[in-house]
């Protein structure tokens, strides 16, 4: 045998010995011993858990594999059901639904269910969580205090006399046609002699204003109610460009552009949080710009119940084809980010005159959207949003059922209905239980003119009629000076 053939050998024999040498716990090819828990979400003991369905995620130190054959031997008590089981890398993730409210729940993975890549099985594992248990009620103890620091005393006094009413009454509220008027207001006060107590307005157009047809600097319309004794609320439908340095602005995930093009929209919640991102630019400038509009409401001494960022979670848990507004396409994290953001922009701009009000899609313990909750150091009320269908009126008791959940979920913070169209009265929803804090029927301008037999689309004459013929509605002639 030459040199040449020798040399050859002792590298064959180098690239075996290396080969062979491969680090026992090596968790990409899973060799060595058998597979780890290393955590579980949620995790074991888990108490005060909500909603009907949920994911349980093993992590373990390996990758590891579930065989479809041993699958059937895991189990789930309570009577609850296991809807789906997958591996993948280091997790396993166990779908199960059937959750009930107050019930104790164990997941049991016998040994061989759970086995690494050289088909050493994990040790039998056990994972118990319990649910929350609702049945005394909704147990509310709401929050003393503003959660801004050092608020004005006007906003001091307004959550004081909300605190007061909560529960014994409900606050009439009415929207802007649009943006910058009381226009629903004075047609629901002409109509029925009674004038609803909340005007909200709306920031829908911010980047045009100031400007010959809308200017939110000229706060006349919000004096004038606020002097005639009325509550101002305010919300944003925020534009933003749909990409860097784009002229098409939308507050939506998509629109079209002045072609008639569908366009996505590419502004990210989640980067828009992140210094030297163009959207943290555009952020930045915004909130800078609102924070000076609502600081003449401040200096003019008028509290604003505050409702931005709303119906994040969109059909996010509902119906699972996600958000429609931009700010909550990016999930639940970044919003809450978000939301936080504008909280300290606020606050560093000297804003102390916001009742901050968050919206939940929560409809029932199965589509809880509270991950997008930004936290109770950051949310004054919660509000829902409930709409029916044309001819088919949302009925009382499930409003009721709505509340129910919403107010048991939400133990420290007041529950309103925020918007609401095509519901029935508020008179039937209270006598059935919905003690909402407020409510807000959306506008319709579809009639400038407003005429009494105006065919609302929402809530027409007859509608808030019936609502006022209730002594638990407030409109604004019962309210206190809180000037």
């Amino acid at each position: 045998m030459g040199h040449a053939s020798f040399a050859v050998a002792a590298l064959l024999s180098a690239v075996l010995a290396f080969s062979c040498s491969v680090p026992e716990d090596d968790p990409v090819t899973g060799t060595g011993e058998a597979p780890r828990l290393v955590s579980s979400s949620p995790e074991d003991g888990a108490e005060d858990l909500v909603g009907t369905s949920l994911d349980l995620v093993l992590t373990f130190d390996r990758n590891v594999m579930c065989p479809t054959a041993e699958r059937s031997r895991i189990t789930i008590s309570g009577g609850a059901r296991i809807d789906g089981i997958d591996a993948y890398m280091l997790e396993v993730t166990l779908s199960v639904s059937g959750l009930e409210q107050g019930e104790t729940y164990t997941v049991t993975f016998p040994e061989g269910t759970v086995i690494g890549y050289n088909d050493d099985a994990a040790e039998e594992i056990s994972i118990t969580f319990s649910m929350k248990d609702f049945s005394g009620g909704s147990g509310q103890e709401v929050a003393e205090a503003l959660v801004t620091e050092n608020p004005i005393p006007e906003a001091v006094r307004l959550y004081d006399y909300l605190r007061s009413v909560y529960g014994s009454g409900t606050l009439s509220g009415s929207m802007a046609s649009v943006d910058w008027n009381t226009d629903e207001a004075q047609w629901v006060g002409r109509s029925t002699g009674k004038y609803p107590a909340i005007a909200f307005f709306d920031y829908i157009h911010l980047a045009s204003s100031p400007s010959g047809w809308i200017d939110y600097g000229d706060i006349t319309p919000v004096r004038e109610w606020w002097n005639a004794g009325g509550l101002v609320g305010a919300g944003w439908h925020w534009n933003v460009p749909v990409s860097a340095g784009s002229g098409t602005l939308t507050f939506s995930t998509e629109t079209r552009d002045d072609s008639g093009n569908v366009v996505a929209n590419t502004f990210s919640a989640a980067e828009a949080v992140k210094d030297g991102t163009w959207e943290n630019d555009v952020l930045n400038a915004d909130l800078e710009e609102i924070a000076d509009y609502l600081m003449l409401l401040q200096n003019e001494g008028i509290p604003v119940i505050w409702r931005p960022l709303h119906e994040a979670a969109g059909n996010t848990y509902t119906y699972g084809t996600g958000a429609w507004f931009w700010w909550g396409a990016d999930g639940a994290e970044a919003y809450v980010a978000l939301w936080r953001y504008m909280f300290d922009r606020f606050k560093e701009a000297g804003l102390r005159n916001l009742i901050w009000v968050w919206t939940t899609q929560t409809s029932s313990f199965s589509d809880v959207d509270f991950d997008f909750y930004p936290g109770d150091d950051y949310v004054d009320i919660v509000g829902r949003d409930i709409y029916g269908d044309s001819g088919h009126p949302f009925e009382a008791a499930a409003a009721a059922s709505q509340f129910e959940t919403i107010a048991s979920l939400s133990e420290h913070k007041m529950v309103a209905l925020s918007e609401l169209g095509s519901v029935a009265d508020i008179a039937s929803q209270w006598d059935a239980g919905a003690q909402w804090l407020f409510f807000m029927p959306w506008y319709d301008n579809s009639d400038p003119s407003y005429p009494a037999d105006f065919s609302h689309s929402h809530a027409d004459i007859s509608w808030w009629n019936a609502t006022f013929a209730s002594d638990a509605v407030i409109d604004r002639s019962e309210l206190p000076d809180l000037k």
